[in-house]
């Protein structure tokens, strides 16, 4: 119990300290993300920069903070639509079962077979590179996990005491299906969506140095990486702060997913 509560207060921490961050990045940054003085290029971090400079004198503490912002964007809304659509799918298909159950599991399952990534590089290569095609091709690249996972529980939920009551009672399907079943599939769901929002952002990132993400000199910290590769021996503290950030913010989604899993799931308790 005390390791699941040090993994919530440092994962709390840390992701706490993400939305801090973004919040603050929308509304302040000490010098303007965009701003270019080339007399000030490639400064090493100092008490007027805190993190150093760019090639092109940017502040890199300012253009890390609107980094924080977009990639906390693009990953919790793919997270959020991932987490709607997939949940409306598995609840559906879970419950109702049948032949609907079966033709739409196959399709799932097929997308299943292939790393999210790609998924997401094929939905990009469809929709064209931008922050908005990346939240969508995100979303359509979690969604299978998502159903998966919560078709299962109803599978499972479906057959309980209670669900069988309420339809003895003369209740609709539908409100048995989002009255009965969907609360106790929400346990699996919070996890799956926690530790997802970490996937979600490495992903991101992932597809900003790959140059597929919001076109620069809009920053995110996977464009910030990709555009430090010429100076990571003369300036390596252009590197170190987008990445040292992204580690961060996985550890810190990792362990809350740790954390939530211990302490929803009845199996990891101890007996």
């Amino acid at each position: 119990m005390m390791r699941v509560r040090a993994n919530a207060a440092i994962g709390a921490t840390l992701i706490g300290g993400l939305a801090i961050v973004a919040i603050v990045a929308a509304l302040w940054t000490p010098y303007d993300p965009l701003g270019i003085d080339l007399k000030a290029r490639l400064h090493s971090p100092s008490s007027a920069h805190w993190l150093g400079t760019d090639e092109f004198g940017r502040d890199v503490l300012s253009r890390v903070m609107a980094g924080a912002s977009a990639s906390a964007l693009v990953a919790a809304s793919a997270v959020a639509t991932a987490t709607f659509l997939g949940a409306a799918i598995g609840l559906i298909c879970g419950y109702l079962r049948g032949a609907i159950d079966r033709l739409v599991m196959t399709v799932n399952d097929a997308f299943l077979a292939f790393p999210a990534i790609l998924l997401a590089l094929a939905a990009l290569v469809v929709f064209g590179a931008g922050r908005g095609a990346i939240i969508l091709a995100l979303s359509l690249a979690y969604t299978p996990s998502t159903a998966r996972i919560v078709r299962g529980a109803a599978l499972s939920v479906r057959e309980r005491e209670f669900v069988e009551a309420s339809r003895l009672m003369g209740n609709s399907e539908v409100y048995t299906m989002f009255r009965h079943v969907l609360p106790n599939c929400l346990a699996p769901l919070i996890v799956l969506a926690t530790s997802m929002f970490g996937w979600a952002l490495l992903a991101e990132s992932a597809l900003s140095f790959l140059g597929l993400g919001a076109p620069p000199p809009a920053p995110t910290w996977g464009n910030m990486l990709a555009a430090s590769r010429p100076y990571m021996q003369s300036a390596p503290w252009l590197e170190i702060a987008p990445g040292l950030s992204i580690a961060l913010t996985l550890l810190g989604a990792n362990l809350i997913g740790d954390a939530l899993r211990d302490r929803l799931d009845p199996r990891m308790r101890p007996v």
